[in-house]
This record gives structure tokens, sequence and C-alpha cells, in this order.
């Protein structure tokens, strides 16, 4: 019998390397690394962009901004304004020797109650004819209190000395929509 020659042996050649079959994911994850940040930073831009005109805008006011004035500023001031208030406006002035939060805005007597209980006082505290903000900071702010025909009621919130002195006065001619006119100041 004879043999048949055979083939001489071909050396094997390493199998080149295996690529993942899911192309496609790996470009999604790549573009979710990239996009998500991406897109963080333009919000972020947005939004510090947004505060600054705020800011800008507060800043350069020179009377009352017909808004409600930041949680942060109710509370350095302890101006609770009563959920529900209407026609709500404010103004800051900041110095060395003083800094003021003026406030104005009308409510329901329930909504003038739960106010004044707030600032620590109640309705017996609000001494009828009597006007708690100064003519200075009336001044200031452009208020007249000077009209006969106004039912002018007021009290002063006077805290601790690390706290805002609060003057609060109403114009009740109106019983079932007071207006209040506050005036919070605090004296580093």
């Amino acid at each position: 019998m004879t043999q048949a020659p055979t083939a001489p042996a071909v050396p094997s050649s390493p199998r080149p390397p295996r690529r993942p079959r899911h192309r496609w994911l790996a470009a999604v994850v790549v573009v979710l690394l990239v996009a998500i940040p991406a897109g963080y930073l333009v919000l972020s831009a947005y939004q510090s962009r947004t505060s600054g005109e705020d800011k800008e805008r507060a800043a350069s006011a020179n009377a009352l901004i017909y808004e409600w004035p930041s949680r942060v500023l109710r509370r350095i001031y302890d101006v609770p304004i009563p959920d529900g208030a209407a026609y709500v406006g404010y103004y800051e002035t900041n110095s060395w020797e003083r800094s003021s939060l003026y406030v104005e805005f009308r409510c329901s007597p329930g909504q003038l109650s739960a106010f004044l209980e707030e600032l620590g006082t109640d309705r017996t505290e609000l001494a009828g004819g009597r006007v708690t903000v100064s003519g200075d900071d009336a001044e200031v702010m452009g208020w007249r209190f000077d009209d006969p025909s106004r039912v002018w009621a007021g009290t002063v919130v006077r805290q601790s000395e690390a706290e805002p002195e609060v003057a609060v006065t109403v114009d009740l001619t109106r019983e079932e929509r007071p207006r209040v006119y506050v005036a919070s100041t605090t004296e580093p």
C-alpha cells in the first residue's frame, strides 16, 4: 500500500482578538459619559446666569419689587409673609451701620393674625391710631401714613440684640383686606 504523501504541517496562526458583538452598546455608553456632564454644565451655566440677573435687578432697584422676597431674606429679617398674601412687594437696603427689609402686602384678617403670631405677638398688640414705621423708613419707601381718612394700627416687635427689630403698621380701612407695611431692621 502506498501511502499518500501528507501535506507539511502549517503552523496555525493565532486567532485575531475577539471584538465585542455589541458595538452599539459601547457607543451608547461613550455618548452618555459625554452627554450627561455636558448637559449638567449647560444647565448650571443657565441657572447661574439667571440667578445673577435676579440679584442684579434687586440690587439696582430703588423702589418696591413686586414679588415675594426670597426665603433667605424673610428668615434673616424675620418677616414671615403669610401664604395667600397678595400684592407682595419688598425692598432691601444695606449699609455698614444698618440693613433693612421693607415689605408690603395685603391679606385676610386670619392671615394677619397668623403673621403676627409668627412674629411673636398678636392682634391685641396692634395699637389703634399708631404708625410704627418711622418717618425715615416711610420716606425711603414713599409710604404715606398721614392720610386722616385711613385707619392705622401698629406694633413694634423687639427681639434680642442679634435679631431684627420689626415695625408693623397695618391699614385697617378695609377690615376684610388689611394692608400690612413692615420695616425690619438689623444693626450689626
